[in-house]
């Protein structure tokens, strides 16, 4: 028996039953870079009588922009990414190589959700691979990419994840839309259910992509700011003493983050979740940070969602050795009964915790306004900051300027309540106070601050 030409038969097999994914894999990965491991494992699916080409998944590593990672892609080829435990048990094994290996994971996903007929089985197969996930949790980073329809607890994965890429057809639920739709009384389209654009409160959709290139993309630009896979520290030919003018007429979030960053280094994560608070990697003089900007036209009001998006990126930071940066334009909780009733006071404690995990430069602007718990959370020393600044047409006070004129100036109940506002304003929530006693350690011109957070980076960083 000629055993070569064997083997090229029973590879080429082995392809024609992936051949979907081989070619989405190689769409991410740099040319010729994929690895496949255990290629040639197939099962018996009992229920359905037929064979499990490669167990449903392809596992294997590869490089992007020259990084190495492990790739773990569900084939929706095979009984329609149908998960069992061999499927399990060879994403596992990817994942065991990953941890070995320090190795960041990509997830491709596409999957109907479980093999029917495994039973326990199957659920004991998801729990080994799902603990393993959460294991390598900032330990090493995973990126999940949305392939197709995703049912089930595979979605998990893309919980788990720091960073999940939506493509056009990506659709996650826990469960199926129909079952969705059915429980609802309503005939509910799937891309209405779990599209990106339906998850806008869940903080699971880090991006929307056209195409694997923008995936491929946007991966290389988070591995060149990540200190484990790049540097800290890089000489890229970036102006450390460059003024901003434009930010004395006008410093909105938008072009906050266009002034300060390094060009071509800015990866905005979450951008349809709770846009009112926008997390940003890139670098400022060569220094990688990641940045939380809170408000733009207004300032912000802090709810559960917002904030929990803030602990996300907060705990990334503190995994990977970044300097954090609060660039805060907020003015405490939303004041209403949704946000009385809900997780919003949990969930800024658990900030509060995570601030404590932040082992390099912590450092806040104030650009807007800090009135309240906004200051507290966000800009204070005491919570952590090792510098504060402010613009010096910041605004930082106990109260909003229209709730601190009424308590103030009570007994003028005659005297036009805009004109109180804008006196206490004026009285009270000047920057200079703080300053007075220690709280800000300088008020600048807008147009200065990429120049200070340079000097200051520069002094802190470990």
């Amino acid at each position: 028996m000629d055993k070569i030409k064997l083997l090229r038969t029973r590879r080429n097999e082995v392809l024609a039953a992936g051949s979907s994914i081989r070619k989405t894999i190689s769409a991410l990965v740099d040319g010729d870079s994929f690895v496949e491991l255990s290629g040639f494992s197939f099962s018996k699916n009992e229920f359905y009588g037929e064979e499990a080409p490669g167990e449903g998944v392809v596992t294997g590593f590869a490089t992007i922009e020259g990084n190495p990672v492990y790739v773990a892609a569900q084939n929706f080829e095979v009984l329609s990414g149908g998960v069992s435990s061999e499927n399990c048990a060879k994403l596992l094994k990817c994942l065991d190589l990953a941890e070995k290996n320090s190795t960041p994971v990509v997830y491709i996903l596409h999957s109907l959700g479980v093999q029917i007929g495994e039973g326990v089985t199957v659920l004991e197969g998801l729990a080994q691979l799902l603990a393993k996930a959460a294991k390598l949790h900032g330990v090493v980073p995973q990126f999940a990419v949305v392939d197709g329809e995703v049912y089930g607890q595979t979605a998990l994965l893309a919980a788990c994840a720091d960073f999940t890429f939506f493509m056009k057809e990506g659709v996650l639920a826990a469960d199926s839309p129909l079952v969705l739709s059915a429980k609802s009384g309503k005939n509910i389209a799937k891309e209405a259910v779990g599209g990106a654009k339906a998850l806008n409160k869940t903080n699971l959709v880090s991006f929307e992509a056209e195409d694997m290139a923008q995936v491929r993309d946007t991966m290389a630009k988070i591995f060149a700011v990540l200190p484990d896979y790049s540097a800290l520290v890089v000489d890229n030919g970036a102006d450390l003493n460059v003024a901003a003018p434009k930010l004395n007429e006008k410093c909105d979030a938008e072009a906050l983050i266009a002034e300060v960053f390094d060009k071509d280094t800015v990866v905005e994560i979450g951008k349809n979740c709770s846009p009112e608070v926008r997390c940003v990697l890139g670098r400022i003089g060569g220094i990688s940070v990641a940045a939380v900007v809170t408000g733009g036209e207004k300032p912000v009001f802090l709810n559960e969602n917002n904030v929990a998006k803030m602990i996300s990126f907060a705990e990334f930071a503190s995994y990977y050795g970044l300097p954090f940066v609060s660039f805060v334009d907020a003015q405490g909780i939303q004041p209403d009964l949704t946000a009385q009733n809900s997780l919003v006071l949990k969930n800024i404690f658990k900030l509060l915790e995570t601030y404590d995990l932040l082992d390099n430069a912590k450092i806040s602007v104030v650009y807007g306004s800090a009135i309240g718990l906004g200051y507290t959370l966000l800009a204070a020393k005491s919570a952590g900051f090792d510098y504060s600044y402010a613009f010096a047409n910041a605004r930082i006070a106990l109260f909003d300027s229209e709730k601190g004129a009424e308590i103030e100036f009570a007994e003028e109940k005659k005297a036009d309540k805009a004109k109180l506002s804008a006196r206490y304003a004026d009285e009270n929530s000047d920057p200079i106070h703080a300053a007075k006693n220690g709280y800000i350690d300088n008020i600048i011109e807008p147009q200065f601050v990429r120049q200070y957070l340079v000097a200051s980076l520069q002094m802190l960083l470990k």
